[in-house]
């Protein structure tokens, strides 16, 4: 047999023949790991679940939170559009309670992770009894959370940030079990699960019918707040040993530390942009009025109004004329429920 190059045959090293396909997956399940077998089917986040990680200690309550963001996958009514929204929220590690829920119809910014840090670190009424500043906050890398908004804002609180390196979710495994768990628990049972939405132009008739028959925005705003609800004072997760979170959290003796109401009111970021007088009634804002003491002989001023997503029971009440914040704040509103002529 001639060798191209006229290299002599008995120089020519023998190979092994080509192995049979049983014998090649025989070696394969030999020599390489589960974990190994697995990145080379499905990628490296299929091979994390063959990983083995350090527990982390148990420490005490608002000694290390986690925050996230999770969009649901299923389609809500804003107005009109069919959008995906999305939740953010912080959750106590040791003792697995939400302390702070945001929910908004767009994507997330650093306005609605302000808002949800807000809630968290509240304890009065709606948003307590969880609550307190945290001493460490677990973020990932994203832009928001990494803002010179948000982060003045936790330091600010003395709070220190964790920032986790890059898709890495088993490092803040709580806030991710979280998100698995709303998932499966909260929003597979709601109207419009695995929906996709489509452009407006490419919307017919048959799209706008949908529309009439998922849950508006709203609507699914409460879902998410009962669920955290929930979450916080019926289910008991198996590391609390039949405990509900918030009886974790109440069984904790740890002292909290905790910032005046007041004082936080720079968080509440939300401003439609509209210029509104104060009557005789207070200032109206989403059809119903809210008033304070502070008002009184005030009637005829121009002010602009901030609120918390999805919390209506009270708003902050600025100056027209100066951005806010910083600088501006008049005083609080609270919601007058009472029957108006």
């Amino acid at each position: 047999m001639a060798v191209p190059g006229g290299v002599p045959v008995e120089a020519v090293p023998l190979l092994d023949p080509e192995p049979s396909l049983s014998t090649f997956l025989r070696a394969v399940r030999r020599d390489l790991t589960a974990g190994e077998r697995a990145a080379l089917a499905h990628g490296p986040e299929a091979a994390r679940a063959h990983d083995v990680f350090a527990r982390r200690p148990r420490l005490w309550r608002n000694h290390t939170w986690e925050t996230d963001h999770v969009q649901a996958p299923l389609l809500v009514d804003a107005e009109g559009d069919l959008v995906r929204p999305w939740v953010t929220w912080f959750i106590d590690t040791a003792t697995k309670t939400i302390t702070g829920t945001a929910v908004t119809p767009g994507y997330p910014s650093r306005a609605s992770i302000l808002a949800a840090l807000r809630a968290a670190v509240l304890r009065t009424d709606p948003y307590g009894p969880a609550g307190g500043v945290p001493e460490h906050v677990r973020v990932d890398r994203g832009k928001d959370f990494l803002s010179r908004t948000v982060l003045g804002a936790l330091g600010a609180l003395g709070t220190g940030v964790e920032d986790l390196p890059a898709y890495s979710p088993h490092l803040k495994g709580t806030v991710e079990n979280l998100n698995r768990c709303a998932d499966r628990m909260l929003f597979a049972a709601l109207p419009g699960y695995n929906l996709t939405p489509r452009p407006r132009r490419t919307r017919k008739k048959a799209d706008q019918d949908a529309a009439s028959r998922q849950l508006a925005f709203e609507e699914f705003t409460t879902e998410v707040l009962d669920w955290a609800r929930w979450w916080n004072t019926e289910h008991r997760p198996a590391s609390l040993a039949g405990r509900t979170p918030i009886e974790a959290w109440n069984a904790d003796p740890t002292p909290l530390s905790e910032v005046a109401e007041s004082a936080l009111w720079g968080l509440m970021l939300e401003d439609d942009g509209r210029v509104r007088k104060l009557t005789s009634h207070g200032v109206r804002w989403r059809g119903r009025d809210y008033i304070g003491a502070w008002m009184a002989g005030q009637a005829g001023r121009s002010v602009r109004i901030r609120h918390m997503p999805h919390h209506n029971h009270e708003i902050e009440v600025c100056e027209s004329s100066r951005p806010a914040p910083p600088g501006g704040r008049l005083r609080r509103a609270v919601r007058n429920d009472g029957w108006r002529r």
